[in-house]
C-alpha cells in the first residue's frame, strides 16, 4: 500500500515540487481508503465531456497544474456543470483563465470530478507541529473553518477511539449528531477517515501537510471533495531519546548523590559559589561536599581543591557557579571525572543569544555521558536527601510534591508559596534553557520516586513534545501531572493559504495534546500551586456523582455554576435519598441538589447531612458551602467537619470533601484548620474549591480510576 504512495512522493521530489497535484492526491487517498469523488484527468474538451458522461452529471472542473496551487484565485474551478455543452465550454474557459493567470505554468489538464454535497462540511487534515511532530486536525469545514476555528488536534497515528473522541471534542459536536431533527453524520465513516489520515502521515513523515476540505459528511458516509498534500522541504530530525534505564541511572545519582562538588565555591558572602556552599552545609546534606577553587585551600571549614581531577573520591553532582566563558573547560574535567549531573547555574548562553556556547557544552556533556541541568537556573532542591543545591533561600519542609520551573522567578514563587501554605515538597527543580535535561527526564525519575505523589510543572515550551507525552502518559496512571503552560496566545497561521496550517495555533495544539496525555492544565500560577497543594490531600473519587450541601442559597447557586464550569456532574438525587436528607433539614430548606440546609442551623444539621453524604455509596464527592453564623461559628464548623470526615474515613467512607467558607475573618483560621485535617477549604471563594475538585476529577478520568 505504501509503495505506490512512496513512488508518487518520490516523483514529486525528483521534479522539485513540494505540492502534489489533485490526481496524485486522489491516488494517495485511494491507497489509504480515504473516500474521494469519482474523477478523471482530461487533456481536451472532448475527453472532459466523455469523462463527465461516465462519472455522471453534475460535475466540477478544476485546473491541474504543479504551478497553480490556489486554483480558485486563478479562475481554475467551475462547479455544478450539468450538461455536455457546459463541460465543453467550461474546459476552454478554465484553460484560458489558467494561461492568463500564469502564461508559463505547466498544465497537466483539467480534472473532471463528480459533484458531491449534502450533509455537513468538515475539515480533516494533518500538520507537522514543531513541538509534537505529526498532528491530525478535525473541525467544521467549508467557509466557516477559519471564522469559527472550531477544531481539535491529536497526535498521529491515532486509534479509532481517539478519532471518535475528536468528533465529540468540537463545540459543534451536537450539529454532527443531527441537531433539530436533521440526519446525523456517519460517525464511523468520519472517524475512519481521521484515522487513515493519521496513518498516512505517520507512515510517510516526508508529508508535511494534508488538507481535506471540505469533507462532506452525511448519514451515508464521508467523501473528501478536495485534497491538498504538501511535502516537507527538509527531512524531520528526530530528537535523541535515551532509554528509561539510561535516564534513571543518571537521575538517581543526581537526586541521591553521595558527593557534590561546587565549581566556583567561595568564602566571600554575596557570591553565588558561597550561597551554594552554605545551602548544602546548612541544609543538612549528609554526603561529601567538595569546594573547587584554585585560589583557596579551605572554604567554610572544608578542604578546597584546585579542580575536579584533584578530588580524591567519586563525584556524582557538580554545581557550576562560574562565569559562562569558563564552563566548557570545567565541564570537560567533570566528564573525565565521571560526574553524573552538571548543575548549570551560569547564564550567558542561548538565552542571551550565545547559541554556539550552549551547543559546545551540550556536545561536551554528550561525549562524556554527563546529564546537564540548565544552563541559566537557580539549581535544585531534593528534600528527602536534605539537598539544597541552589543559591536561593534554603527550604526544608518535606512533602510529596515535586515542582519544576523554566524560570527562576517562578521557582522562587513556588518556594514562597510552599513555605507560606506549609505545602511540603519532595523537590523543586529549575530547568532553564533545557539544553539537556528536560521535563521528560524529570517525569521519568518522579514516576518511580516513592517520595513524590504529584508533579507540577511550569513550562514555556517543550523540547520534545512526543517524549513528554510518552512520559506523562506513564506517570498519570499512578500520579497526577499538573502543567502551567506559559504563552497561551496563538502565534497565528504558519502557512498562508493553508486551512489546516492556519488552524494550528500553538496553544490549541498544546491544549488538546496535553489533555490527550492525561495532564491537568492549570490556567495560572496560583491555580497550579493550589492544585499541587490540594490534590495529594484528597482521596480519589470512585464515580461522577457530586453533591453540594450548603447553608447559603446564594453560595449553592455559585457552587453549581462552578461545578458545571469544571466539568463536574451534579447528582440527580433519587427519591429515597431525597427523603433521607429532608429528615435533617428544616421544612423551609430545600432538598434536591444543592441541598440547602439554610443559615440558622445548629452544628448537628451540618453533621447529619455531611455524614449521610459520606455514608451513601451513590454519592462520590461533596462540596460544602458554609456561611458564618453565631449558631454555628467558623471554628465549630471546621472542627465538626474534620471530626466527621476522619471518623468516616476510618470506616472506609473515603471521599473528596471540599468547602467554601463565607464569613468574617475567622473563616480564614477555619480554612487553615480544615486543610491541616485533609479537607480542602477556601475562604471568600466558591470557584477555587470546586476548581481543585475538578482538577482531581480530570486526573482520575485520565488515569481510568472512575467506575461510575
Amino acid at each position: 500500500m505504501s509503495n505506490e504512495v512512496g513512488e508518487i512522493l518520490e516523483k514529486a521530489r525528483a521534479e522539485g515540487r513540494l505540492a502534489l497535484t489533485a490526481p496524485e492526491g486522489k491516488r494517495i487517498c485511494d491507497a489509504y481508503g480515504i473516500a474521494t469523488p469519482g474523477e478523471g484527468l482530461a487533456t481536451s474538451a472532448d475527453e472532459a465531456v466523455a469523462l463527465a458522461a461516465e462519472i455522471g452529471f453534475p460535475v466540477v472542473l478544476k485546473i491541474v497544474s504543479p504551478d497553480i496551487l490556489h486554483k480558485t484565485e486563478a479562475g481554475g474551478v467551475l462547479v455544478g456543470l450539468a450538461t455536455s455543452d457546459a463541460v465543453r465550454s467550461g474546459y476552454d474557459q478554465i484553460m484560458a483563465a489558467a494561461h492568463a493567470y500564469d502564461p508559463n505554468a505547466a498544465i497537466d489538464g483539467v480534472q473532471v470530478q463528480q459533484m458531491v454535497g449534502g450533509g455537513y462540511e468538515v475539515i480533516i487534515g494533518a500538520v507537522t507541529d514543531p513541538t509534537f511532530g505529526k498532528v491530525v486536525a478535525f473541525g467544521l469545514g467549508g467557509v466557516l473553518v477559519e471564522v469559527l476555528k472550531d477544531v481539535t488536534f491529536r497526535l498521529a497515528p491515532l486509534s479509532g477511539d481517539d478519532a471518535l473522541g475528536m468528533l465529540d471534542d468540537i463545540r459543534a459536536a451536537e450539529v454532527l449528531r443531527g441537531a433539530r431533527g436533521a440526519e446525523p453524520a456517519d460517525r464511523v465513516a468520519l472517524a475512519g477517515m481521521i484515522e487513515r489520515v493519521g496513518a498516512l502521515v505517520a507512515d510517510h513523515p516526508e508529508i508535511a501537510e494534508v488538507d481535506l476540505n471540505p469533507v462532506f459528511a452525511s448519514a451515508n458516509g464521508a467523501v473528501a471533495a478536495d485534497v491538498r498534500i504538501l511535502l516537507a522541504a527538509e527531512p524531520a530530525v528526530e530528537p535523541v531519546r535515551l532509554s528509561r534505564e539510561e535516564i534513571l541511572a543518571s537521575m538517581n545519582r543526581i537526586f541521591k548523590p553521595r558527593a557534590v562538588a561546587v565549581i566556583g565555591a567561595s568564602a566571600e558572602t554575596g557570591k553565588i559559589g558561597n550561597s551554594v556552599m552554605r545551602n548544602l552545609i546548612n541544609g543538612g546534606y549528609q554526603g561529601r561536599i567538595y569546594p573547587i577553587n584554585p585560589k583557596a585551600t579551605e572554604i567554610l571549614g572544608l578542604p578546597a581543591y584546585p579542580n575536579l581531577a584533584a578530588v580524591p573520591g567519586e563525584v556524582d553532582v557538580a554545581v557550576f557557579a562560574i562565569p559562562a566563558q569558563f564552563v566548557a573547560g570545567a565541564l570537560e574535567d567533570a566528564g573525565v571525572k565521571g560526574v553524573a549531573g552538571a548543575i548549570m547555574i551560569p547564564s550567558g548562553f542561548a538565552e542571551t543569544g550565545n547559541v554556539e556556547g550552549q551547543q559546545e557544552i551540550v556536545e561536551i556533556a554528550r561525549r562524556h555521558g554527563v546529564r546537564m541541568l540548565g544552563p541559566n537556573i537557580y539549581g535544585y532542591y531534593y528534600t528527602p536527601e536534605n539537598l539544597c543545591a541552589t543559591f536561593c533561600t534554603p527550604y526544608d519542609v518535606r512533602g510529596s510534591v515535586a515542582l519544576t520551573s523554566q524560570s527562576g522567578g517562578i521557582g522562587m514563587a513556588i518556594l514562597g508559596f510552599s513555605r507560606s501554605t506549609r505545602m511540603g515538597v519532595s523537590a523543586i527543580v529549575g530547568v532553564g534553557n533545557k539544553a539537556d535535561v528536560d521535563e521528560d527526564d524529570l517525569l521519568t525519575f518522579f514516576e518511580q520516586d516513592d517520595n513524590t505523589r504529584l508533579v507540577a510543572m511550569h513550562l514555556e515550551d517543550l523540547k520534545d513534545g512526543r517524549g513528554f507525552v510518552d512520559a506523562a502518559r506513564r506517570m498519570v496512571k499512578s500520579k497526577p501531572v499538573i502543567v502551567l503552560k506559559a504563552g497561551r496566545t496563538a502565534m497565528g497561521a504558519r502557512a498562508a493559504g493553508s486551512h489546516t496550517g492556519a488552524l494550528a495555533g500553538d496553544d490549541k495544539v498544546y491544549d488538546d495534546i496535553l489533555r490527550q496525555a492525561g495532564v491537568v492544565r492549570a490556567p495560572g500560577l496560583n491555580e497550579m500551586l493550589e492544585y499541587a497543594r490540594s490534590l495529594p490531600l484528597m482521596p480519589t473519587p470512585k464515580g461522577e456523582n457530586v453533591v453540594i450541601i450548603t447553608g447559603a442559597g446564594g453560595s449553592g447557586v455559585l457552587l453549581s455554576d462552578a461545578c458545571v464550569d469544571n466539568g463536574l456532574t451534579l447528582m440527580e438525587i433519587p427519591p429515597d435519598l431525597d427523603e433521607a436528607f429532608r429528615a435533617y433539614i428544616p421544612p423551609f430548606g430545600a432538598a434536591g441538589n444543592p441541598i440547602d440546609i439554610t443559615g440558622g442551623e445548629p452544628p448537628s444539621t451540618y453533621e447529619n447531612t455531611l455524614r449521610l453524604g459520606l455514608t451513601d455509596p451513590r454519592i462520590h464527592a461533596l462540596v460544602l458551602g458554609y456561611w458564618h453564623t453565631i449558631v454555628t461559628p467558623p471554628m465549630v464548623f471546621a472542627e465538626l467537619v474534620s471530626k466527621v470526615v476522619a471518623e468516616e474515613r476510618a470506616k472506609g467512607n473515603d471521599k473528596p470533601v471540599v468547602a467554601s467558607l463565607a464569613g468574617d475573618v475567622e473563616v480564614e483560621e477555619a480554612c487553615e484548620y480544615l486543610f491541616d485535617h485533609g479537607v480542602i477549604a477556601y475562604p471568600y471563594t466558591t470557584e477555587r474549591p470546586v476548581a481543585v475538585l475538578g482538577a482531581k476529577y480530570r486526573w482520575a478520568r485520565a488515569a481510568g480510576l472512575l467506575s461510575g
